[in-house]
């Protein structure tokens, strides 16, 4: 007999979701067959069948940490033994040879195991970290555990309820994991100490370009944007301004600069925004970005977008006027770049130039930055970069 495991799926994930199982209670399953779906903070994730034979499901839904026993798989008479009942929370046999007692508390800061961020959290809500028995593996200390104890002045984990409940009109809706993450996201990336550059680019070359491309492109079943310019000469730019293709490490107080050029490009699916990446696009085309993107918002739609699509960003572009709105807008640094690009809506704007006033597409943009890595000057350096290639016919005729 063998047991299914929620395996370390890497990116630092310690918990998910079961969205949804594919098979049946003793069902025949064949090695490598796709047994159920988890949802984490980052993607759906499938889970195979380490063996063939039949399965017994003992997890059928809720939230599942690393290392728990989803079910097990072997013979029909070796699953009618195995002593657990379905639950929505994983119950360990003694059979699986698997500790059920939850580590004792630690009693020094030494002996926690818990990241930076989590023992920020407890000092900013005033938690004696100590106190609590962690739930991630090993034992650690996670988020979740930091917020409930502080919510309840127990060390006693509270599990967030997994359905709507209203009471004195108003309605609680749990969070996803992806929202979790989400803001996850956006309270490490207010540690930042963030700037804002912004100007305009004259696009009317590359409109007249996209204009002219775009129904060659949709014969070949691509759909041409304006993005994948905008991340072909944010590339460029960022060779020219290396401080922009990179991470601070805090703790070192040390800038690492990233010698590849992965692009995160923001992607909407019905569960929230991800970040899909475009790795090493400065080995690409125009073509061959905008069929990556293509593919990879399909992905996010459809919900089979994989982790390491949506990891390990060098630089992060968002592309607001693609939504048609506002004028100009100060997006949050996808966390732990040093910057984000964000692009406008492109309008019809009346200018004047060789004494003339005259009609010409003009794309606001801003950047906003990691001011602890780049200054000011840096930024309007790296601004006109972007706004020269933008603005290069040739350029545009290159790539």
């Amino acid at each position: 007999m063998k047991e299914l495991r929620f395996v370390d799926v890497g990116e630092g994930i310690t918990e998910g979701e079961i969205h949804k199982w594919m098979v049946k209670d003793f069902d025949e399953v064949k090695e490598d067959q796709p047994l159920v779906q988890v949802e984490t903070d980052k993607a759906i994730v499938n889970l195979p069948a380490p063996i063939s034979g039949k399965i017994k499901i003992i997890v059928e839904k809720g939230s599942v940490k690393v290392g728990d026993i989803l079910a097990f798989l072997g013979d029909e008479e070796e699953l009618k033994n195995v002593p657990v009942q379905k639950a929505e929370k994983p119950v360990i046999s003694e059979a699986a040879n698997v500790r059920t007692e939850k580590p004792p508390n630690p009693k020094s800061m030494q002996d926690i195991l818990a990241t930076p961020a989590v023992r920020k959290l407890a000092r900013d809500l005033g938690v004696d970290i100590t106190k609590i028995a962690g739930t991630g593996p090993n034992g650690r200390i996670m988020e979740s555990d930091i917020r409930n104890f502080a919510a309840k002045g127990s060390s006693k984990n509270i599990e967030t309820p997994e359905a709507k409940t209203v009471q004195g009109g108003v309605e609680r809706i749990p969070m996803t994991q992806i929202r979790k993450a989400i803001a996850r996201n956006m309270e490490l990336s207010w540690t930042i100490p963030r700037a804002t550059h912004m100007d305009l680019i004259d696009a009317t070359h590359l409109a007249e370009i996209v204009s002219k491309e775009k129904p060659k492109m949709e014969k070949l079943g691509v759909k041409l944007t304006y993005l994948p310019f905008m991340i072909k000469a944010a590339v460029e730019a960022l060779k020219e301004n290396e401080r922009f293709n990179a991470s601070y490490d805090k703790e070192k107080q040390e800038v690492i600069i990233k010698r590849y050029y992965n692009i995160g490009i923001s992607a909407e699916g019905d569960d929230g925004l991800r970040v899909i990446v475009i790795k090493d696009a400065d080995k690409k085309s125009i073509i061959e970005i905008a069929k990556e993107i293509q593919e990879l918002k399909k992905k996010v739609m459809e919900k089979t977008i994989k982790i390491e699509e949506m990891s390990n960003t060098s630089f992060t572009i968002t592309s607001v006027g693609s939504l048609g709105g506002g004028f100009l807008s100060i997006p949050m640094i996808n966390y732990p770049d040093v910057a984000i690009l964000a692009m406008h809506f492109i309008r019809d704007t009346p200018i004047a130039k060789d004494g003339n006033v005259v009609i010409r597409k003009i794309l606001p943009f801003s950047i906003v930055f990691d001011h602890r890595v780049v200054d000011g000057a840096e930024a309007v350096r790296f601004g006109n970069s972007i706004k020269g290639y933008l603005e290069d016919p040739e350029f545009l005729e290159m790539i």
